[in-house]
């Protein structure tokens, strides 16, 4: 992915609300490596939606850059999932931001929370236990905090 132009703010680095934009984009595809993509949504009239989120903004981008992101599951059960994004500038290398998510399985039909089907979990299942190879990020779990005056 690459940084457009039009997503440049009045600072001159890429607004806050193109960085989520690029987490959408980046769980969109994590998710369609254990089955949820466009397909499951339509015949299955299921589908997930992010009920919370937290970005750390942590270098700036700008028009142009290029950028990839990473996904790691921290969590699931039966019917939500926990993850970890980090996006990269894809030719310096470091770390631009993160942002932990917490997503819902949905009956489309029934707009309400809804179990994952065997097949889903056990994807789920497969993928959390690999991701827990993986370090825990530091930054998971992180509350907004302000010191006491």
């Amino acid at each position: 992915m690459h940084v457009k132009d039009e997503w440049i703010d009045y600072n001159g680095h890429m607004n806050v609300a193109y960085y989520v934009l690029l987490f959408d984009r980046a769980i969109d595809e994590a998710f369609l490596t254990v089955g949820l993509g466009p397909e499951y949504v339509e015949k299955r009239r299921a589908s997930f939606f992010t009920v919370e989120l937290h970005v750390h903004y942590l270098r700036e981008l700008t028009a142009g850059a290029p950028v990839f992101a990473t996904w790691q599951c921290l969590g699931a059960d039966d019917k939500r999932i926990r993850s970890w994004l980090e996006l990269f500038h894809a030719e310096e290398g470091y770390l631009a931001a993160a942002c932990e998510q917490m997503h819902v399985h949905v009956d489309l039909a029934a707009r309400r929370s809804a179990a994952f089907p065997p097949h889903i979990r056990q994807k789920l299942d497969e993928t959390l236990a690999a991701h827990q190879a993986l370090p825990f990020p530091e930054r998971a779990g992180a509350a907004i905090g302000n010191k006491k005056r």
